[in-house]
């Protein structure tokens, strides 16, 4: 998960102690990573289902797929050790563990499909190569499963990427220097977004990459066209 020069799970260590009270003071923040669960359409409420958390961070994304699929098995991965030591201290059923690696080393880390579903909240937008390892996630599905990328992309709406740089100038990065002492992270993010793929980019990529039935949705509010679900399934 390093993106050029700037190593993401390193700026995540250093930031891990005041990632959850920055992003608790997001509205929507933990609403949204819910929504993008439950679009998942994970059946019987998890039963019998394999589960992935790709760049899990401090676990929001694990606690949203737990609500959507309670009695699922779920492995939640990130490449920071940092944020998998405050995920850990946490309270979770046995049913879920984490496992610390980068996106890219999955295998070198014992983490094995099949999985019925992959949530990958705010990762792929960190890789420096997404292709490979969105190859590699499509792999660990069953047929039919289905991968969810809840990401940041604004570059299909005008409107969006003014509210984005906005709202970053103005409260992410002096709220980021505030509650952790260094906004690098938090320029970082605002940069990494403004790059980042627009929404049918993004979904023509997972098309390359050998997902089918992709599409994606926004969600409401002042971060509709920011914030998407984007949906996509291992052939059948």
């Amino acid at each position: 998960m390093t993106r050029g020069a700037y190593d993401v799970p390193d700026a995540f260590d250093a930031g891990a102690d005041a990632y959850d009270g920055l992003v608790s003071a997001n509205p929507g923040y933990h609403d949204h990573l819910r929504l993008s669960a439950q679009r998942m359409q994970l059946p019987d409420e998890g039963r019998g289902l394999r589960l992935l958390d790709i760049g899990c961070g401090t676990g929001a994304s694990t606690a949203a797929l737990l609500e959507a699929a309670p009695h699922a098995e779920i492995i939640g991965v990130d490449g920071s050790a940092g944020m998998l030591e405050q995920a850990r201290a946490k309270q979770w059923p046995d049913t879920v563990r984490f496992v610390h690696s980068r996106a890219e080393g999955l295998a070198d880390a014992g983490v094995a499909g099949p999985f019925d579903g992959i949530l990958a909240a705010y990762l792929v937008r960190n890789l420096s190569d997404p292709d490979p390892v969105l190859q590699t996630l499509r792999g660990l599905l069953r047929p039919g499963g289905v991968f969810a990328a809840h990401e940041y992309s604004v570059r299909d709406s005008a409107v969006a990427r003014v509210t984005w740089n906005l709202v970053c100038a103005a409260i992410i990065i002096p709220s980021g220097k505030i509650r952790s002492g260094d906004a690098g992270l938090y320029r970082y993010l605002r940069t990494s977004v403004n790059d980042f793929d627009g929404a049918t980019a993004f979904r023509e990529r997972l098309q390359r990459n050998g997902f089918v039935d992709v599409r994606s949705e926004t969600v409401s509010g002042w971060q509709r066209n920011i914030v998407h679900t984007f949906l996509a399934y291992a052939p059948r």
